[in-house]
């Protein structure tokens, strides 16, 4: 049985659910408190010494950080080959907006965080406008066609950025500037099986 290491306020943990649910795959999640800093005590850190969420646990296969576990889920379970392709040129594409969810959309992220978690606000703004830079080219991509790799069909890159684009509003930046943002995330709620969050 797959395990997740989970907490339900997370977006990346998010992307893992999602990712479980479009490919059907039974799991259990095992709930960690993000809040209380629960990932960083002993039980957790020899599971995942990195000491963050989420993390996988494949019958002793353990996979840290979301970006990592969605490659696994889609290289280990996917039989249709189109979460993540095998082509070289949309295998890059993939890739890239892997990195883009690990740094301007990340920055979304951040100031979801500082206004939920209602901590100082002294680097909200650079957050925010890092995260609106993201939100731009993601706009600009998603203007050219309904998924971030130019494909017919979604790709994990579009799972590595969607919860935070998703929720960017909770770290109070406005996605009406953003409207083929917007048309792709009510594309990527009416997929089957997609899973909902608090937030989204």
């Amino acid at each position: 049985m797959i395990k997740l290491y989970d907490s339900a306020l997370s977006g990346n943990s998010h992307k893992v659910r999602m990712m479980l649910g479009f490919l059907d795959l039974d799991h259990e999640i095992v709930p960690v408190n993000w809040a209380t800093g629960e990932m960083k005590e002993a039980w957790f850190t020899d599971i995942n010494p990195r000491a963050q969420l989420p993390c996988l646990d494949d019958n002793g296969t353990v996979v840290w950080d979301s970006q990592a576990i969605l490659v696994y889920l889609a290289r280990h379970y996917d039989e249709s080959g189109l979460w993540f392709p095998d082509d070289p040129m949309l295998m890059t594409k993939v890739v890239q907006w892997l990195m883009m969810a690990n740094e301007e959309i990340a920055a979304l992220a951040w100031a979801r965080v500082t206004v939920l978690m209602k901590q100082p606000r002294d680097k909200l703004e650079e957050l925010q406008s890092k995260g609106k830079a993201g939100l731009k080219v993601l706009d600009d991509a998603l203007a050219d066609g309904p998924w971030l790799a130019g494909t017919d069909y979604p790709t994990i890159g579009d799972i590595a950025c969607f919860p935070y684009a998703g929720m960017a509003e909770q770290g109070e930046v406005d996605l009406s500037a953003y409207p083929s943002v917007q048309a792709w995330i009510a594309r990527i709620k009416a997929l089957p099986k997609y899973a909902a969050m608090p937030g989204l």
